[in-house]
């Protein structure tokens, strides 16, 4: 499900996500779900704020569907890092990941944005509780 457009407005889109995910029967518990950050956090104007929320399934999405639409996250190597606690701003490690990790490494970003896996997320789990594993697709 893609949000385009203000964070302001994030909380709408993941009421839907939500909602069509128990529609779908598909539980965190059983169909892993991740974040692709297609833009900054805060982007200079807030419209071109831009993420997908997605849930792995091998079933079908009706290409009519309104609200959600089939993709893929391509499988190649990626840097990977856990974050506990606080995963509601995961921007300090993608930046950890740019700005320190890729330039010591040696390695390149392949082209496909950063992306997030949430192992356990609140309210499903208490916050303090929750971890989420931050990809940074490498070439």
């Amino acid at each position: 499900m893609e949000h385009r457009g203000d964070r302001a407005t994030l909380g709408a889109t993941i009421e839907r996500f939500i909602a069509w995910r128990k529609a779908a029967g598909l539980s965190p518990e059983t169909s892993p779900t991740f974040n692709i950050f297609r833009s900054e956090r805060i982007p200079a104007n807030p419209a071109d704020y831009s993420m997908d929320l997605c849930i792995g399934t091998d079933r079908p999405i009706d290409p009519d569907d309104a609200l959600m639409k089939a993709g893929v996250i391509p499988g190649g190597r990626c840097a990977v890092l856990r974050v506990v606690h606080d995963t509601h701003n995961l921007e300090p490690a993608a930046l950890y990941l740019y700005r320190d990790w890729l330039p010591a490494s040696g390695e390149e970003a392949r082209d496909f944005p950063i992306y997030c896996q949430r192992l356990s997320f609140f309210p499903e789990v208490p916050e303090h509780e929750a971890v989420a594993e931050l990809f940074l697709p490498l070439k």
